[in-house]
């Protein structure tokens, strides 16, 4: 909870960042919120990324088990087993290779990984794509807004 401030700054960076490439319809008004972030530490979900030059300097949250909003997609999922969902990838960009040392840190589960982004995060889509993700196909948020969805397996 100590790092909740920083983690709001860190998103306010990410925004920015997502604006100068183009992206302007995702994490809008007021998204993430502050208390979102407060429930997700509370959960366990809200992870943060340090090192010792730079500090806190990412987040990430990562949630096992079912996420409602991939119970329909638009396309396939590659597998019906267990997975964990990556949510809210943020950097303050100091850093490189953030997305990499998460995605290493979710598939170090033994699970599936998943995740969605806005059809304008090309930096997002070349991030997931790069890394071995597959695109499986659309799914909606509980607001009806569409994301595209990605897959990896874990070699089981």
């Amino acid at each position: 909870m100590e790092d909740l401030d920083r983690l709001m700054e860190i998103f306010e960076k990410a925004k920015s960042f997502m604006r100068s490439v183009g992206n302007y319809g995702q994490w809008v008004n007021g998204y993430p919120q502050k208390e979102m972030i407060a429930s997700e530490i509370e959960s366990g979900h809200c992870y943060v990324c340090e090192t010792e030059d730079h500090g806190t300097c990412a987040t990430f949250c990562m949630i096992a088990g079912d996420d409602p909003t991939y119970s329909y997609i638009e396309g396939s999922w590659l597998s019906d087993q267990p997975y964990v969902t990556i949510h809210r990838l943020g950097s303050d960009g100091r850093v490189k290779g953030i997305g990499k040392a998460c995605f290493d840190f979710a598939m170090a589960q033994g699970v599936n990984v998943r995740v969605d982004t806005h059809a304008d995060n090309k930096p997002m889509q070349n991030l997931v794509t790069g890394y071995g993700f597959s695109y499986c196909g659309v799914i909606y948020l509980e607001n009806g807004d569409p994301r595209l969805a990605y897959e990896i397996l874990n070699g089981r």
